[in-house]
């Protein structure tokens, strides 16, 4: 134990305790703007008439996942009291109160956080399906157990947290080499930057590097997720190497963990997805240890008496109760993680997968394969009775507009704008985009407010239509030519005029 002795996990600690309570403090937010016309009593989902249908038969009650609202009534202002408790403890978090407390203080706020979110996940149907809504649950229940400032970091948690990156990232590595073809021929990136769910303001000068660098943007991408991600548990080594080489497993762990934040700053640059890669960037950290350099009180009683410094920084100043809670943790995932490891070496590897109902120990993965043209649905609407006269809805985040620049979200979630990118990829429009088009129909001011322009400025349209595009980003020229982002072409009306009777 004398490496880990040697190496300080607090600065690892105060990074994952409060950048994983700031993901919590988004997801809140994005929650308490988005759900409830997404989701709620007059939502495009509702969530009331899921949870009524599976309390209809008692065995249906193991499709969901622990929610509070299996207890309690739905209704959206709770749902808004929930969103609002969330922020108030996260942001306690970030800004570091309850980590001055005892170990089970931080414990009690994250466990709260969640257990709070999940409670919104289980109802949140296909607009919470994403891959980073089980990372953040699975990042807040391990930062639970990171204990306060009163002691070190329990090396059983940070280890944990090594594990979760490895799923994280080689499972990704794994699902695109097992994907498309793309991720072979190193083709990927070629593509990616045009056609990924929402652009970013950078996103077209990254599409527009040379071909090279797109391959080697590939090349790297293996790299990081293939291998790396196996030398974020060198520190381990520092258990059996011989005193000379002490320290150097704890360089090699923090220089694998430096590598996967680079990779997920230059996807944060060139992006939008969510917490997605924030995440990735926070729990990295965990791989960063400091020299132990600070010299605490019980080091200088044990020299007193003797003894080593470096054997009573790892144990002596964590309470007993606390060890054993950690280590209860520790033994719980190494059950939990059997099938994520099983999924990992299987031929048909599942991505985003949970094992459990309490979404710990997932599978993870992203882009398997590659889309290689962007078609996009634009939403028209017309006053006349005549259906003609259209004007375009503006989404938030997804193109629209071709002179536009795409705007930096992340790590927002904007929901409707995500949905809207995989609908032209499904052979039929998923039923709450119809609903969707009702609302504006209706001019319904709480779906309109999920949109970046209304054309009818809060008036009910006499249409509604449904046409898509082929988009493409401009290259320089065109964009010298004429002040245009965005290339579309191959108009085709997909559903529509639509109005009510």
């Amino acid at each position: 134990m004398d490496g880990f002795a040697a190496v300080d996990y607090g600065f690892a600690r105060e990074v994952l305790q409060r950048g994983i309570a700031a993901l919590y403090l988004v997801a809140f937010v994005s929650t308490l703007n988005q759900f409830r016309p997404l989701l709620g009593e007059r939502g495009l989902l509702p969530a009331p008439a899921l949870l009524e249908w599976i309390g209809q038969k008692p065995e249906r009650r193991r499709m969901l996942h622990p929610t509070l609202f299996s207890r309690i009534r739905y209704t959206d202002r709770r749902l808004a009291a929930l969103c609002w408790c969330g922020i108030v403890v996260a942001a306690l978090l970030v800004i570091g109160i309850p980590q001055w407390g005892p170990p089970w203080a931080p414990m009690l706020c994250f466990l709260a956080l969640w257990l709070g979110y999940m409670s919104i996940v289980s109802i949140g149907q296909t607009f919470y399906s994403f891959g980073w809504e089980m990372l953040l649950l699975e990042c807040g229940f391990l930062a639970a157990f990171l204990g306060s400032r009163e002691q070190h970091p329990p090396v059983v948690v940070i280890v944990l947290f090594w594990w979760l990156v490895f799923r994280l990232e080689f499972g990704a590595g794994m699902i695109k080499i097992r994907g498309g073809r793309e991720w072979r021929d190193l083709t990927a990136m070629t593509f990616h930057h045009e056609t990924q769910p929402m652009p970013g303001p950078l996103s077209r000068q990254a599409h527009l590097l040379p071909r090279w660098f797109h391959k080697a943007e590939v090349v790297g991408n293996h790299f990081a997720q293939l291998v790396v991600p196996f030398f974020l548990f060198a520190p381990l080594l520092s258990l059996w190497v011989p005193e000379p080489v002490e320290g150097v497993p704890q360089i090699v762990g923090a220089v694998a963990a430096a590598i996967v934040i680079a990779t997920q700053v230059w996807l944060v640059v060139t992006g939008n997805f969510a917490w997605l890669n924030w995440a990735t960037i926070v729990i990295a950290f965990s791989g960063v240890g400091l020299p132990s350099v600070v010299e605490r009180p019980f080091d200088s009683l044990s020299l007193a008496q003797g003894g080593s410094p470096r054997d009573e920084t790892l144990f002596s100043d964590i309470p007993l109760y606390w060890v054993v809670i950690t280590s209860a943790v520790g033994a719980l995932y190494v059950v939990l993680s059997w099938p994520a490891l099983q999924n990992l070496l299987a031929r048909r590897q599942l991505m985003n997968a949970s094992f459990n109902r309490w979404q710990l120990a997932n599978a993870y993965g992203a882009f398997g394969t590659v889309t290689k043209e962007r078609v996009e649905l634009v939403v028209e609407g017309s006053a006349s009775e005549d259906a003609d006269d259209w004007r375009e809805y503006e989404f938030k985040g997804k193109p629209g507009d071709v002179r536009r620049i795409p705007r930096q979200f992340a790590p927002y979630h904007l929901r409707l704008d995500w949905l809207m990118w995989f609908l032209p990829l499904g052979r039929s429009l998923d039923d709450w985009f119809t609903v969707f088009l009702l609302r504006l129909l209706e001019a319904d001011a709480a779906t309109l407010a999920l949109l970046r322009v209304d054309p009818f400025h809060g008036e009910p349209p006499r249409w509604v239509r449904v046409v898509s595009y082929r988009y493409r980003f401009a290259t320089r020229a065109e964009k010298r030519a004429e002040g245009v982002r965005w290339v579309r072409s191959e108009r085709r009306e997909v559903l529509g005029p639509l109005g009510l009777r």
